[in-house]
């Protein structure tokens, strides 16, 4: 039997790729149009939709019509200068009042889908010209732990409780924490290498070696593991406080001072700390990929920073949803949509990373790999791009939570998890119990909780916008 040619494998893989999104994008479709259908069911219409799936096949358009009324004909719709107005608004109405099973239909797609880049993602940023530190690698790799164990806690809560894994806070604080996990070890092992680099000395061993940060991933992931199995004996209700909601003020502690009451499934204090720790060590990642560039003199690092917004982004949608108590559904995909987005974006500026560090794909078409240059304007070590990063004019104050790594460099690792987890404590009992005095978390408001996600995010861009036009931009906070 012949080996396998490396251009076997690639096609064999680009072919499995196509198939599985192909799989995805007919699941949207399903999902999409059960949206419209429930809320036409719910608004008096009925949509008359014929659907033949498949690559290449041609989707005659849906006829709406209301009750007791003729079906309008194809050229009513043609010369009609409201039906698509009407289209939109029913579909604005149909994203807004969104059910909870709904909404994880739309999701499922492109969760689905986000799981092929982020292996390309991981797989590049692995590769051994780009002297990646190992425990940067196995940081982001146990995101994919974090992936595959969520899924028996979001099934539990569906099987025990008839709820999403967003509403019984003892699972999900369970699964959320090795989405902590994932950060601490990318962020620890970044800062541990760009402090050696920094400082001329060797390199650590979390930098040469796979075993330090897999053996601290396998120690975490144990201790997560035992804050879920120790509840799971203890016969817990839908609402169990995650660590038994230990750093929770007491229920109605705020009446007498004019605060709503919680909801049952709003989150503890613990569960808020990981998800705000999540947010904060991602932009401390975030900000060493910057400095990184500079230490190893190859500004496509900086392209790192800009791929990883998106995630971002996404962990912002999360929170948000949860600050209005799960009550946007819509939010779920959107969440999902900002993923997929994000990982594929990874992925894209690790191949620039790649190629700069002079990286080539094996057995692929000399015209194809140029194609793949162009497109993602991927410098080369042939162009001479890869090393014309400048560390003149950098700023030394404070840009914003990305810059707590420079801010706290002199401390050691565990003063720095310290100081780091005791601000997110801080912020956490903020959003808990600042949140209950404002009527609007309450409503569900769609545009408020997009404001809620697009304004910080926007703001994020645009800071790493200036500091790459102008190096000594402060920033705002």
């Amino acid at each position: 039997m012949k080996p396998l040619r490396p251009r076997t494998i690639y096609g064999g893989a680009i072919l499995l790729g196509v198939f599985f999104a192909a799989r995805s994008a007919n699941a949207f479709s399903r999902a999409l149009q059960l949206v419209a259908k429930n809320h036409a069911m719910k608004s008096g219409r009925e949509t008359h939709t014929h659907v033949h799936h498949g690559i290449g096949r041609r989707h005659p358009k849906p006829v709406t019509r209301t009750k007791n009324d003729a079906p309008r004909t194809v050229s009513a719709l043609v010369v009609d200068p409201f039906s698509s107005t009407e289209t939109l608004s029913v579909l604005g109405d149909s994203l807004r009042n969104m059910g909870r099973d709904q909404a994880e239909q739309l999701a499922g797609p492109f969760f689905g889908a986000s799981l092929f880049p982020y292996l390309a993602f991981l797989w590049l940023l692995a590769r051994d010209e780009n002297e990646c530190p190992k425990g940067v690698t196995v940081g982001f790799a146990t995101c994919l732990l974090f992936v595959f164990l969520t899924i028996p806690a979001a099934i539990a809560a569906q099987v025990l409780y008839g709820v999403s894994l967003a509403d019984s806070d003892w699972l999900h604080g369970s699964a959320e924490s090795l989405l902590t996990v994932t950060n601490l070890v990318t962020v620890v092992a970044f800062r541990q290498a760009l402090e050696s680099k920094e400082k001329d000395v060797a390199m650590p061993s979390s930098a040469t070696s796979w075993s330090p940060m897999v053996w601290l991933v396998v120690a975490l992931t144990a201790l997560v593991s035992v804050t879920a199995l120790v509840p799971a004996v203890s016969d817990p209700l839908v609402h169990t406080r995650y660590l038994g909601g230990f750093m929770d003020l007491p229920n109605g502690f705020f009446d007498s001072l004019g605060a709503n009451p919680e909801p049952e499934n709003a989150l503890s204090i613990t569960t808020w700390i990981i998800h705000v720790s999540s947010l904060v060590e991602f932009l401390v990642a975030m900000g060493f990929a910057w400095r990184w560039a500079t230490v190893v003199d190859n500004p496509t690092w900086k392209g790192l920073t800009w791929g990883l917004l998106p995630l971002h982004s996404s962990g912002i949608t999360a929170c948000t949803y949860h600050i209005f108590y799960n009550r946007i559904p819509i939010l779920v995909p959107l969440q999902a949509f900002l993923t997929c987005v994000g990982n594929t974006t990874a992925a894209l500026a690790t191949y620039r990373i790649a190629r700069s560090n002079g990286w080539k794909p094996e057995g692929i078409n000399e015209q194809w790999i140029l194609f793949a240059d162009s497109l993602t304007n991927a410098p080369t070590t042939e162009d001479g791009d890869a090393s014309s990063v400048s560390a003149e004019g950098e700023a030394e104050t404070l840009v914003g939570f990305e810059d707590l790594g420079d801010a706290l460099a002199g401390d050691n690792d565990y003063s720095f998890l310290i100081k780091l987890f005791a601000g997110c404590a801080v912020a956490s009992y903020v959003i808990k119990y600042g949140e209950i005095y404002f009527d609007f978390f309450y409503e569900a408001d769609l545009w408020a909780g997009l404001a809620f996600i697009f304004i910080p995010s926007g703001l994020n861009a645009y800071k790493w916008y200036r500091r790459g036009q102008d190096p000594s931009f402060e920033g705002w906070f």
